[in-house]
């Protein structure tokens, strides 16, 4: 028989889907699971949004459109980030594609040759490597610590560059963490990455999703050179709780967007037409939406942070932005739960699953063993339910 590629054998399966669907089968057998691995919004989409979508169906806006996607909304991103990132885009440097995932795996295959090297900061969202070895380059993981807010330093860049190297991915805010890189931060690792002429893959996504005054700014925005290495990606999926739309975005050089709508053509042409067209309202219209639950969010984070303050043995880095909390889990490996030994991040969520119904994502899905990720993006009730037993939980850990 034909055999299927080998690459297939260095993709490695998500971590978090025996997790995932073991959670769904006690769920479906009648017992109450908390489910804390949601990494999307748990609102719906705002109704003025939903409703372009279904005007555009009437309409018959539902053929084919270019690839790079509809003129109207590739402006209308380029005067969002005119206006709220201070970036200076033409419509036709801006791609949009089925969901910001999407836009990544392209931007990688537009840029990567066969063996060069990405640069991940590690803990890490679960597809990046994955998405850098399709596109036949190398990821280059490097670790970061809690007490930096788990964010790569400009001489740890600096220091992992190689003449092989040619981008590194910047997540801000970050998932798993919730870590926003400050101001001076992004100027360091910006210089770097022009002295060293290497691109800046910078993932948006949850740029809106910030507290406390903490503000998201674009590494695009610290002068030219930066901005011409920089290809920026970002979505509708998390400000506008528009996950199962598929919709997101690229801004970057022109030749850039020029490759990956090449790249994107083949592949699945361009993103639904509805889509589009929803996102586009999306854009145009009432903004307040996303404070409102950007505040219910808050309200839950902060909530979150206190019950684990008062938990014994864990500790979390302080999540400022995004919907997740990063709890490390250094004081509980090699203890025991009921005589069954946890030595890794997987041990504790399946035991966790099983004895008291709360679902987390192993930390080694994220490239760091010893911590666990939850997610806010749930309601009140199941949270303060959750946060209950694994306090109970972990008060057995011996």
């Amino acid at each position: 028989m034909p055999q299927i590629a080998k690459l297939n054998d260095k993709i490695t399966p998500s971590m978090t889907i025996a997790i995932t669907a073991k959670a769904k089968k006690m769920a479906e057998d009648g017992i109450d699971i908390v489910g804390f691995g949601a990494g999307e919004p748990d609102f719906d989409t705002p109704g003025y949004i939903s409703d372009a979508g279904v005007q555009a169906i009437r309409q018959g806006k539902t053929r084919y459109t270019s690839a790079f996607g509809i003129d109207g909304l590739r402006k209308e991103i380029a005067r969002k980030l005119k206006m709220d990132n201070g970036l200076d885009y033409q419509f036709d440097q801006i791609i949009l594609s089925s969901g910001a995932k999407h836009s990544l795996s392209t931007a990688f295959q537009a840029i990567c040759d066969s063996g060069d090297e990405v640069i991940i900061p590690s803990p890490y969202w679960v597809s990046y490597p994955e998405m850098v070895t399709i596109a036949g380059g190398k990821p280059v993981i490097v670790k970061t610590f809690m007490e930096n807010g788990f964010k790569i330093t400009a001489s740890q860049l600096k220091n992992n560059v190689t003449p092989r190297t040619k981008a590194i991915i910047l997540n801000s805010p970050a998932n798993p963490t919730g870590s926003v890189y400050s101001s001076d931060e992004l100027r360091d690792i910006a210089t770097v990455a022009v002295e060293k002429d290497i691109f800046v893959i910078a993932d948006e996504i949850y740029e809106k999703l910030v507290y406390d005054g903490t503000r998201h700014i674009s590494i695009a925005s610290f002068g030219s050179e930066i901005k011409s290495r920089t290809i920026l990606i970002n979505g509708m999926s998390k400000a506008y709780a528009m996950t199962g739309w598929r919709l997101g975005y690229a801004a970057a050089e022109k030749n850039i967007i020029k490759a990956m709508g090449s790249i994107q053509g083949h592949a699945i042409s361009h993103p639904s037409s509805i889509a589009q067209y929803a996102g586009e309202a999306a854009l145009k219209g009432d903004q307040s939406i996303i404070a409102h639950m950007v505040k219910e969010y808050n309200g839950r984070r902060k909530y979150a942070m206190e019950r684990l303050d008062s938990i014994e043995c864990l500790e979390y880095v302080r999540p400022d932005g995004a919907f997740y909390v990063f709890i490390s889990l250094e004081k509980l490996l090699g203890k025991a739960y009921k005589g069954r030994t946890i030595s890794s991040s997987m041990d504790f969520s399946e035991l966790l699953l099983e004895d008291a119904g709360v679902a987390v994502i192993p930390g080694a899905a994220f490239g760091d063993d010893s911590y666990i990720r939850i997610s806010y993006a749930t309601s009140m009730e199941e949270i303060k339910k959750g946060l209950d037993r694994i306090e109970g939980f972990v008060s057995q850990i011996r």
